[in-house]
C-alpha cells in the first residue's frame, strides 16, 4: 500500500501555491546533516557506471559491509534497500503468521498482506511512553512464526535494549524475528544495541539501512545479516541485479574507508541530540501538545484539542510539510511527527506549531 508513506511535497505546493523547492520536508526520516561531502564527488565522477551491468549479487557490498560489522560475508546479502527484504521475508521464511510491534511502519503489514500471510499486532501504549511490555510481547511472539520489531521504532522512537532482545529471541527458537535497526546509526552508543553482529543466532534476521543516515534514499540501499540458513532461504527469492551501479559502487566506497563512517556517525549524533533538546526546550509549556523525547532525531507528538489533519494544515501554510501519524496502526489522528533539521529550520517550525495551536487557546 504505497499511500501508507509519508507526506506529499508537491501536494502541498500545489495546495499553498508555492515551488516544491520551498517546501521544508520535515515528514521524511533523514540525516538533517545531509550525506558525508565525499558522496556528490563520488556519484559525478562514476555516473559512466550506469552504462554496465552491476555485480547480480551485489557481492562487494556485502563484503564491505560484513568487514566493517566483522561478520562473515556468507552471513549478509545487499539489497535494493531494506524495504526490499521486508516484501521478501514472508514468503522466503514460509510464514504463516506475522506478529507487529507497534505502532510501526506500514510496510511490515503490507508485507505480510502481499504473500497472505495472517498478522497481528502487539501496540505498545502512548501511556506508557511507548514501552512495550516485553512479557506480554513475549506471549505473543509464541503464538507467531515471524515477528517485525524495529528498534528503535518508527514512528514512536522507542529503543528496547539488546539483552532484553536477545532473551526474548531466544525464548522462542520456532519463531524468526526480524530486527529494523535502520534508524539505530542515529542512536548514541548505537553498537552498544545492534544485534547485526549475533549471526550466530539461529531465528534472527537483521535490517540496516543505508538511506537514512546517509541521506540516500533516492540510490535503495540496504542490508539483511543473519544466520547461513536463513541467508539460505532468502537467496532463493533474491532477484539478480538487484542493486543498481551506481548504489553498489557508492557503497562500496564507503566500505573502502570505514576510518570516515564513525566519525560522521558521531557528528550527526551530536547534532541530533543538541537540536532535539532545542526543539524540546522551545516547545515547553505549550498548550495542547506532549511531545515524546527520543533517542533519535524524529520527535512524536500527541495533540490534545485539534486533529493531526489541522495542525498539518497550519503549518504547511509556513510551508512546513510533518507528518500525520493517523494512518499508523496503534495512534490516532491526534499524532504526528516531527523529522528535524538545522536549528533555525527547527525553531521557525516549533513557532509555527506554537501560532497554529494558539487559535484554539486564545
Amino acid at each position: 500500500m504505497i499511500q501508507g508513506h509519508g507526506g506529499n511535497k508537491q501536494q502541498l505546493a500545489d495546495r499553498i501555491g508555492c515551488r516544491l523547492e520551498d517546501i521544508i520536508d520535515m515528514s521524511s526520516n533523514l540525516n538533517p546533516l545531509g550525506p558525508p561531502k565525499r558522496i556528490h564527488a563520488f556519484i559525478r565522477e562514476n555516473i559512466h557506471l550506469i552504462h554496465a551491468l552491476p555485480e547480480p549479487d551485489a557481492a562487494s557490498m556485502s563484503k564491505g559491509f560484513a568487514a566493517y560489522y566483522g561478520i562473515d560475508p556468507g552471513c549478509v546479502i545487499a539489497g535494493n534497500g531494506t524495504t526490499f527484504f521486508i516484501y521478501t521475508l514472508p514468503l522466503a521464511l514460509g510464514a504463516k503468521k506475522a506478529l507487529i510491534l507497534g505502532p510501526a511502519y506500514a510496510d511490515y503489514e503490507d508485507a505480510c498482506a502481499a504473500h497472505h500471510v495472517k498478522t497481528c499486532h502487539y501496540l505498545a501504549l502512548a501511556e506508557n511512553n511507548f514501552v512495550p511490555d516485553l512479557d506480554q510481547l513475549s506471549t505473543d511472539a509464541g503464538r507467531a512464526d515471524l515477528v517485525f520489531i524495529c528498534n528503535p521504532n518508527n514512528p514512536t522512537g522507542t529503543l528496547i535494549d539488546k539483552q532484553e532482545l536477545k532473551t526474548l529471541i531466544c525464548r522462542h527458537p520456532d519463531t524468526c524475528f526480524v530486527v529494523d535497526e535502520s534508524y539505530l546509526p542515529f542512536v548514541p552508543d548505537a553498537e552498544e544495541f545492534s544485534l547485526v553482529t549475533q549471526t550466530h543466532l539461529p531465528n534472527l534476521v537483521v535490517l540496516s539501512s543505508m538511506s537514512k543516515i546517509f541521506r540516500i534514499p533516492g540510490l535503495r540501499t540496504g542490508f539483511l545479516s543473519g544466520a547461513n540458513a536463513l541467508i539460505r532461504k532468502v537467496m532463493l527469492h533474491y532477484q539478480p541485479w538487484s542493486v543498481n551501479a551506481l548504489a553498489q559502487a557508492v557503497i562500496k566506497d564507503i566500505y573502502d574507508h570505514p576510518g570516515d563512517i564513525l566519525p560522521f556517525y558521531r557528528q550527526t549524533r551530536e547534532f541530533i541530540v543538541k537540536e532535539r533538546r532545542n526543539f524540546i526546550h522551545a516547545l515547553a509549556g505549550t498548550d495542547g501538545i506532549r511531545l515524546f523525547d527520543t533517542p533519535v532525531y524524529f520527535v512524536p507528538a500527541r495533540l490534545d484539542r485539534i486533529l493531526a489533519a489541522q495542525l498539518c494544515r497550519r503549518v504547511g501554510h509556513d510551508k512546513f510539510l510533518i507528518r500525520d501519524c493517523s494512518n499508523f496502526k496503534g495512534l490516532s489522528d491526534r499524532f504526528v511527527r516531527f523529522s528535524l533539521k538545522t536549528n533555525e529550520i527547527n525553531l521557525a517550525l516549533a513557532q509555527s506549531i506554537k501560532t497554529a495551536l494558539a487559535k484554539e487557546y486564545n
